[in-house]
């Protein structure tokens, strides 16, 4: 399908009204439920929740109210969505071009899971980590992290089918998303200790029973 003649948009071509997207680096065109169109969709969800973060960081750093424990967070979150383009560009690479991929921008690098790493390290060590599940929830920003984190959960379970299918050959790309799903759930719980909230745990907190006399 050609681009409508009749179409006057800067952003809509027409081209996907046959529900076919394209690939990068060649003509290549796939089916939009693809599952390398369904790992990229989510991986543009994860960004989009981690703008929702950075927007109320933002806000908290307009309004004076930005918890000194946070400084610095907004600009980490930045670098990780702009990461998260990266991983979406090797998953849309079209079969044959991997020669044009290149590490750090197109392509997932060892140097970048390895960057994931050190950020998951270090946040660990300030963080008091909770002894069960939690239910997100105790503040907008933890809240989006951790929304963030479970869409990724998703990208990685859509990405991991990509490859058992033989769509996705680099290295890096899975244990980037893994590091990367659990380095937000940290960082959601150093937001909610950052603002003086405890977790709330999935089991409600049951009442002790009194002791009984023999």
């Amino acid at each position: 399908m050609t681009q409508r003649p009749d179409l006057r948009s800067a952003v809509a071509t027409g081209r996907g009204d046959d529900g076919t997207t394209g690939l990068l680096f060649a003509g290549t065109r796939v089916a939009k439920d693809d599952p390398r169109m369904e790992a990229c969709g989510a991986i543009d969800e994860a960004v989009a929740a981690l703008g929702l973060a950075r927007a109320e960081l933002g806000s908290k750093t307009q309004y004076g109210t930005l918890p000194a424990g946070l400084a610095g967070l907004a600009e980490l979150i930045l670098r990780l969505q702009r990461e998260l383009f990266v991983v979406g560009a090797e998953i849309a690479a079209a079969p044959g071009t991997d020669g044009r991929l290149r590490d750090g921008e197109t392509r997932v690098s060892a140097a970048m899971v390895e960057a994931v790493e050190r950020l998951l390290t270090e946040s660990e060590a300030g963080v008091e980590m909770p002894r069960e599940f939690v239910v997100p929830g105790e503040s907008r920003l933890s809240a989006a992290l951790e929304l963030a984190r479970a869409t990724l959960r998703r990208a990685e379970r859509r990405a991991v089918a990509a490859r058992r299918a033989g769509l996705l050959s680099g290295d890096h790309l899975l244990p980037y998303l893994n590091r990367l799903a659990d380095l937000l759930w940290v960082l959601a719980r150093a937001a909610e200790q950052a603002e003086a909230h405890r977790p709330t745990p999935a089991r409600p907190t049951r009442p002790r029973r009194a002791a009984t006399r023999p």
